[in-house]
């Protein structure tokens, strides 16, 4: 599954009429950089969840035909679900076996082939070093665990594979993705990794140039 519902107030005005999706990195769109490694690492289709100028995603994307790899959508309708949310809604189309979930606005090269070889009962979440934006990180990683506490911490990737339990039991509405992971950390059964390869997180007009000088 691509998160690709947000709004991206902070990347504004690009965003205003444009979903950050779709904002562009070395002349492509970030959702199709995410796409066609998808289908290099080969996945068997993908999930996108729509809502802030959506119709513009769907048009650009298709069926996915254009990239090797079938496309599906999940309309969440004028006001998106979060990043929690949006995945519990998405599960009638996900269906019962794990699945990788990675954010639409983030841009790496992480081998996203290493993600098929996961099937946790829980969760497993791709960690990076702490960038400038967020210097105290999120979860601790020790043995292959990942937690909340502990005085070394790492940042959250965006990218991870999760077990349709983590949220089939929940209501349908709009909650983050740490919501749903709660549990699942307290009782140690996250496993994750660090990744220190490229990986920006595409969210202010500062990071987009960063992005984009990467790629010259």
């Amino acid at each position: 599954m691509i998160l690709a519902a947000g709004r991206g107030r902070r990347l504004r005005p690009l965003t205003d009429e444009l979903p950050k999706s779709l904002v562009e990195v070395g002349g492509r769109p970030l959702i199709e950089w995410h796409l066609q490694a998808l289908a290099r690492a080969g996945f068997e289709g993908v999930v996108i969840n729509l809502s802030w100028h959506g119709d513009k995603i769907r048009t650009r994307v298709g069926d996915g035909s254009g990239f090797g790899i079938p496309v599906s959508y999940s309309e969440e309708g004028e006001h998106a679900l979060d990043t929690g949310g949006g995945i519990g809604y998405a599960l009638p189309i996900l269906g019962s076996e794990p699945f990788a979930v990675i954010n639409a606005d983030v841009f790496t090269d992480y081998p996203l082939e290493l993600l098929l070889r996961h099937a946790p009962d829980a969760a497993h979440l791709i960690l990076v070093p702490n960038p400038e934006h967020n210097p105290g990180g999120d979860f601790s990683l020790v043995d292959g665990r990942v937690g909340t506490r502990g005085s070394c911490r790492h940042t959250f990737a965006g990218i991870g594979v999760y077990h349709p339990g983590l949220f089939e039991h929940r209501a349908h509405g709009k909650y983050r993705l740490i919501e749903a992971l709660a549990p699942a950390l307290d009782e140690k059964r996250v496993t994750g990794e660090l990744y220190d390869g490229l990986w920006i997180d595409v969210g202010t007009p500062a990071r987009l140039e960063v992005a984009r000088r990467s790629c010259t």
